[in-house]
């Protein structure tokens, strides 16, 4: 049995996320559109077809594209043109710092980060995307830049166990790593690119909330912060130790003010998340290290698919 599954990611293990892409719609094909569009101008989605203009109806165009409506109005059959997409650069930002060497679920929430970095980087270049990314964590950042290439998203994958392995709670974390590495987004992203910012809940600082609203103004933006149940409410447990680089803190879990002002801090900040994401009119998609992380993002997808009968 493998001690460490949940709380270090390998690399064979993001690989084999290749492999759980058909599970999720990430993005549109032409065939069928993601169901991730309607907030943002540009919308989340790969290549696949777009509408671009009506014309009159010539021999030869399949009957499957006519405008209806333009045909009744004008009296003269008139079909659909459409163009293919061109690809776009997508840059994911994955925070692997010692905030998120941490887990009271499935997994550590470094760990489920990782794994959406993955699965988002996999869907990408199966849709000939041009992926690139960016691992910050505590005082380290590695930049792999956007191209059409597997060796290119191993390459962010490497660096993305790199880091993961090293993680561990005496670390000196840095004080907005994430304003940082968003900062940076905005010097390599070019507009109309899309940027995946995978991070820990509590990293939304004001300095990286003027990075994203800077961002935004040229970029789609997918929100993905990470949490974990004790994030949001302490169990009444009694008392509680925690220590960490020779500091100490005790904490009564029984004293219900105590518990009450926690869940209160836990609640303002999943509002800050919702409040900036409508502000901005970006994607946000909160995971949980309480449940598994693929049907986490399938149920955001598919919010109305059928539930089968036991």
């Amino acid at each position: 049995m493998n001690t460490s599954a949940g709380i270090r990611v390998t690399l064979s293990e993001l690989i084999e996320m290749r492999h759980r892409v058909r599970e999720v719609q990430l993005f549109s094909t032409p065939g069928q559109r993601s169901p991730m569009m309607g907030l943002h101008h540009s919308k989340l989605r790969g290549r696949g077809v777009d509408f671009d203009q009506v014309r009159v109806y010539q021999a030869g165009d399949d009957v499957r594209t006519i405008d209806w409506r333009v045909t009744a109005r004008t009296q003269e059959p008139h079909t659909k043109l459409f163009h293919e997409e061109r690809e776009r650069p997508i840059f994911i930002m994955v925070e692997q710092s010692c905030r998120l060497f941490f887990g009271s679920g499935q997994m550590f929430k470094s760990v489920l980060a990782a794994q959406a970095a993955s699965l988002i980087g996999w869907a990408a270049l199966g849709h000939n995307d041009r992926v690139g990314g960016l691992v910050f964590g505590d005082r380290e950042h590695y930049e792999i830049k956007p191209r059409r290439s597997k060796q290119s998203l191993l390459q962010l994958l490497n660096r993305l166990v790199h880091v993961n392995q090293s993680l561990n709670t005496e670390s000196l974390p840095e004080a907005d790593a994430l304003g940082m590495a968003l900062r940076r987004g905005r010097e390599v992203l070019r507009p109309g690119s899309l940027g995946i910012v995978i991070c820990d809940e509590r990293a939304l600082t004001e300095g990286a909330e003027q990075q994203l609203s800077l961002l935004s103004r040229h970029c789609d933006l997918l929100l993905l912060p990470i949490s974990d149940p004790l994030d949001h409410a302490l169990p009444a447990a009694g008392l509680l130790r925690f220590a960490q680089r020779g500091a100490q803190l005790e904490l009564d879990t029984l004293n219900v003010d105590l518990r009450q002002a926690y869940k209160a801090q836990a609640e303002a900040r999943t509002a800050r998340w919702e409040r900036l994401a409508q502000k901005l009119r970006v994607l946000l998609m909160p995971l949980s290290t309480q449940s598994e992380m693929v049907e986490q993002l399938r149920e955001y997808l598919n919010p109305q698919r059928p539930v089968k009968k036991q």
